[in-house]
């Protein structure tokens, strides 16, 4: 059954990075961004590279996106001051930048490495998958098998994709593990993005009719894409389909996803069925 979940892992992989790549990738500029994005990680893993990735990406968008005409500026006007804005915005940068130090093992560990990957996340809850692969399977926290499955299994539940960070947290090989690893990394991956909405509140309404900051966020999300797919292939498919009967397994899940617009829960439980199936 796990198998099965590993494959089915691989069809909601290649949904989202369709998906993502009909909204972000929509020109040669943009497009180009995504393979760029995609080599660096390719040929220079790890957390640094995604993040040099997401900075490049976000300066080519600069350069190169046209942005195209300013939005009106929204009338939403939150009962926020600037100055929390900026303490919250001091406080996320100041977590992320502890997140990148030698942590060893327990708690500290656990909490930065949730942290950094949901600090880093642009464009949609999958690109997750390749922070926290790079976050958790690497050092030894979580097997690739266990990481992938737990991705798997997470697309048959309602809520957002991060909730599977607390079955990862409980899953890891390092204290506190169980229940207590579990919170702790449910809570490591929304702080950021509470940080982040409290210091964007107050500036959202400028924010959103910069030509500027349409631009570079353009090209972050293209370059996000590339992240996704490079993640698609290692450790998705590289990790969970070693024969062709694994590959038509994912490719049925593919489309019933994509064409026939399936519940994911119900494909799930066809991959799992499936799983069982490929080892009688």
């Amino acid at each position: 059954m796990l198998h099965g979940l590993k494959l089915m892992a691989v069809a909601v992989i290649a949904q989202a990075v369709l998906g993502m790549a009909r909204t972000f990738c929509a020109d040669a500029q943009r497009a180009t961004i995504a393979i760029a994005a995609l080599a660096l990680v390719s040929f220079v893993p790890g957390s640094l590279a995604q993040l040099a990735a997401i900075v490049v990406g976000g300066l080519a968008g600069l350069a190169a996106v046209r942005s195209g005409e300013r939005e009106a500026a929204d009338d939403f006007a939150p009962h926020l001051s600037r100055r929390a804005a900026l303490v919250a915005l001091a406080l996320f940068l100041a977590l992320l930048a502890l997140s990148f130090a030698p942590a060893g093992e327990g708690l500290a560990a656990l909490a930065a490495a949730f942290y950094r990957s949901g600090a880093l996340v642009f464009g949609g809850g999958h690109v997750v998958l390749p922070l926290l692969r790079d976050a958790l399977v690497a050092p030894g926290f979580l097997s690739q098998g266990a990481f992938l499955a737990g991705y798997g299994a997470a697309q048959a539940l309602p809520g957002p994709l991060f909730a599977v960070s607390a079955g990862l947290g409980a899953l890891a090989g390092s204290p506190p593990a169980g229940v207590a690893g579990g919170l702790v990394a449910l809570i490591a991956i929304f702080l950021p993005g509470l940080l982040a909405l409290v210091a964007a509140l107050p500036f959202w309404g400028a924010l959103r009719g910069e030509p500027r900051a349409q631009a570079a966020m353009a090209g972050i999300n293209a370059a996000v894409v590339g992240l996704l797919a490079a993640a698609l292939y290692d450790p998705a498919f590289v990790g969970a389909v070693a024969s062709p009967r694994d590959f038509a397994v994912a490719a049925a899940a593919f489309v019933l996803l994509v064409a026939w617009r399936a519940p994911p829960l119900f494909v799930a439980a066809l991959a799992a069925a499936a799983g069982v199936a490929l080892q009688l």
